[in-house]
């Protein structure tokens, strides 16, 4: 005889909650390289009601034009992968260079064939939204890539009616590497850029540097505002969700 017949069994009742995502769902993609983005999301998204749901994809390992180019192929798959069967009203894409390279369009077009309802955003994308609400027009931008892509960079952002005032790199195209650029090195990079009088605000483009846990204090120093890449996303995610919650400790941007 079956032991379950031998004890008291009983089906309950339940009722159905809203779950984690009271508020807002967000899907987010990683690069399979990244060391920060979820690190930094985690304590960006820390807000009551609020949940995202992160699915890695491949990445190369060496940040070329050639090598983001070839990304677009897996951004579908990936997101497809975020709780299926649940409908995500935005899903953010977790790359800057690549969401250049392989273009913002294309990159939402590959959401939509994963999410149809959801509304996409990049890094790039949420940096240049930020930067306008910010009133930064004349931008120093900050970045771990080698020149070809810096030069993607400038262009894009001076076609979209920025002044690329300055561009000051670490040159190292090793995305694990990148990870690990220390606080210091990326304080003394930001106040050294920014200090000049035409200036408006520092962007620091790529998902795999760790800005957020000094951004404010940053700020501070500089007197004027840094926009980093997980920060810009984590910000416009939210938004595009309809979270319009002011968290200063992350910056100027969240002021907004």
């Amino acid at each position: 005889m079956n032991a379950i017949t031998d004890t008291s069994y009983e089906i309950l009742p339940f009722t159905l909650g809203p779950g984690l995502m009271s508020r807002a769902a967000i899907g987010l993609v990683v690069l399979a390289t990244d060391q920060t983005m979820e690190y930094e999301w985690r304590k960006i998204m820390n807000l009551p009601g609020v949940a995202y749901f992160a699915a890695r994809m491949p990445s190369p390992q060496d940040i070329q034009p050639d090598t983001l180019a070839a990304m677009r192929k897996d951004i579908a798959t990936a997101v497809e992968m975020i709780l299926p069967g649940i409908e995500l009203p935005v899903v953010a894409f977790g790359c800057t260079s690549g969401a250049i390279v392989i273009g913002e369009a294309q990159v939402f077009e590959e959401i939509r064939k994963g999410k149809p309802q959801a509304v996409g955003t990049s890094p790039i994308t949420a940096a240049k939204h930020g930067l306008a609400k910010l009133g930064a027009r004349r931008i120093a931008l900050l970045t771990p890539y080698v020149a070809s892509i810096n030069r993607l960079f400038q262009e894009h952002l001076q076609a979209q009616g920025f002044e690329v005032s300055r561009i000051a790199t670490f040159n190292h195209s090793n995305d694990a590497e990148v990870a690990r650029i220390d606080a210091t090195s990326l304080k003394r990079a930001i106040l050294q850029v920014g200090a000049h009088a035409d200036v408006d605000a520092v962007f620091v483009s790529c998902t795999s540097l760790c800005m957020c846990d000094q951004t404010r204090q940053i700020e501070q120093l500089l007197g004027k505002p840094i926009v980093s890449s997980n920060s810009a996303m984590a910000w416009h995610a939210l938004r595009l969700a309809g979270i319009p919650d002011t968290l200063p400790q992350w910056g100027r941007l969240f002021e907004v």
